[in-house]
């Protein structure tokens, strides 16, 4: 009660905040939010879904300011970071602030996920944390952890294919999507252009109660004919039709 009434107290001195803070508990976003999701046309050119991730990214941080987004030490190829973030640090390193809302978790993947875990059931924060699709298989404790206690917990996951160059065997995912679809309660997403990774991000952060994956490419993807967020936000919709076929064609 004495808490309630303190907080009360605030709401008249700081209103802006008093609100805000009373939205973030209940896990609701903010008004209108959703128009800053980018869309595109097919003549648009190919881009890699990783690159469309971090459109989204940059064009949603300042309209949701509960979303706290960081990497697994694969900043630049997660592409997680928008231009302006800063990092979440102590004051007296000089490279970030406690008001930051990029967080360096270092080559620790289950620890990640185990923090924004422990972040997303605090609440008011929305923790979105990269690393490659292979390497989400490293945390699978603590990604499972996010499904059974009905987390928003989004794990970013590029470099989803076999076809990444170099690296090798370490780096290309086989069965990782299989395992993570196979989760009750975990939403995997591997969108094929952009409205599609911008339907993803509608559904990843307004599911209140379910964790998600969303897989990304290196590779550049061209935009599709047909895609809207609106149908792709079905999970699944009809990219062409013919009344007269015979077979029906259908891709994940």
């Amino acid at each position: 009660q004495e808490w309630n009434q303190l907080f009360e107290k605030y709401g008249k001195e700081h209103k802006a905040e008093h609100d805000d803070l009373v939205r973030r508990l209940t896990g609701a976003l903010p008004e209108g939010w959703q128009t800053k999701l980018p869309t595109y046309k097919p003549t648009d050119s190919a881009i890699a879904s990783r690159k469309l991730s971090e459109a989204v990214l940059e064009a949603i941080h300042e309209v949701v300011p509960e979303l706290m987004s960081g990497s697994a030490d694969l900043t630049g190829s997660n592409n997680t970071r928008w231009k302006d973030a800063v990092d979440f640090q102590p004051p007296s390193t000089g490279i970030g602030n406690w008001a930051g809302r990029y967080m360096r978790y270092g080559v620790r993947e289950h620890a990640m996920a185990g923090m924004m875990n422990g972040m997303s059931a605090y609440g008011t924060i929305i923790p979105a944390g990269g690393t490659f699709l292979n390497f989400v298989s490293y945390a699978a404790g603590s990604v499972r952890l996010s499904s059974i206690s009905h987390q928003r917990v989004i794990y970013i996951a590029t470099h989803d294919s076999i076809g990444l160059g170099e690296d090798g065997t370490t780096h290309q995912p086989i069965e990782t999507l299989a395992h993570f679809r196979a989760l009750p309660n975990m939403m995997v997403w591997r969108p094929a252009d952009g409205n599609e990774t911008s339907a993803a991000y509608y559904v990843m952060l307004t599911s209140r109660k379910t964790p998600s994956i969303i897989a990304l490419t290196r590779q550049n993807l061209p935009q599709l004919e047909g895609s809207t967020i609106g149908k792709a936000i079905k999970g699944g919709y009809v990219n062409l039709e013919d009344k007269e076929a015979q077979i029906t064609l259908v891709s994940t």
